[in-house]
């Protein structure tokens, strides 16, 4: 795994923790009447999709690892610069059934960087 991978795996993690955490017990009814809870979740979307597509830059192979890659980067494109057609009940679809496998998805991808470094497998 190249140097940087594991911190922008920890930024995946880290922001689709903190929207799991945000969103639970929230229903799509309360996502769509609550500004400061969408605007946040929707900027740690963006902080997703950033880094998958930073990871994709330098290291191509974990990359590839992550399901639904380009879609990720995609669906943060849509969010910056389509901000006024975005659609909110895909979002909580995202959320609520996209969101927890990437996190897993990621966290195991971390686990095995973890467990390699233990092992004592060199850097790149």
């Amino acid at each position: 795994m190249q140097p940087k991978a594991p911190k922008l795996l920890e930024d995946v993690r880290d922001a689709a923790a903190f929207i799991l955490q945000v969103t639970a017990g929230k229903s799509l009814e309360d996502f769509e009447s609550d500004r400061l809870l969408r605007q946040a979740v929707e900027r740690n979307l963006e902080i997703i999709g950033e880094a998958v597509s930073r990871l994709t830059r330098v290291d191509p192979d974990v990359a590839s690892r992550i399901g639904e890659c380009r879609q990720i980067i995609a669906f943060r494109n849509i969010l910056i610069h389509g901000y006024d057609i975005i659609d909110q009940a895909k979002v909580w679809q995202v959320i609520t059934q996209d969101l927890p496998e990437l996190k897993n998805q990621v966290t195991e991808l971390l686990q095995e960087y973890v467990a390699g470094e233990a092992d004592g497998e060199e850097k790149k």
